[in-house]
């Protein structure tokens, strides 16, 4: 006879299936981890924290991005960035720019950033730039 599972369990069951799994990261992506992470240790404030095979970055004690360490975002050569009160115009800029995408918090204003070379590195900055300042 088959044992019948309580309803908690089955929702605690479920509820660990929902999380998304975070892929592994390519090895060029690590070394552009690397490199934006070196930019960012020079900003004033900014501090880092371990998160779930991520580097979660802070401006004092509001968290603004999130690179890489050994998981990526939405794909293996992503990183996050957070705007809470990007202006109307940035979203607009958002929504045309292929490499940016919204993270599963829309309403957290997270976003997603797709590097694919070298270049990707100066408008990935760009970014974190901004919303390190929205974290200000």
């Amino acid at each position: 006879m088959k044992r019948r599972v309580p309803p908690a369990k089955e929702k605690k069951k479920s509820a660990a299936r929902a999380r998304p799994r975070l892929p592994t990261i390519s090895e060029q992506m690590k070394a552009w981890a690397a490199a934006l992470a070196a930019d960012l240790e020079s900003w004033p404030q900014a501090s880092t924290r371990p998160m779930f095979g991520l580097t979660a970055w802070y401006r004092r004690d509001r968290i603004f991005a999130v690179l890489p360490k050994t998981r990526g975002m939405d794909s293996p050569n992503s990183l996050a960035f957070k705007l809470p009160s990007a202006s109307t115009r940035v979203l607009a800029r958002i929504r045309k720019e292929p490499r940016i995408g919204f993270a599963e918090m829309p309403k957290a204003r997270w976003f997603t950033f797709e590097l694919s070379c070298d270049a990707d590195l100066h408008d990935a900055i760009e970014w974190l730039g901004r919303a390190y300042e929205a974290a200000g």
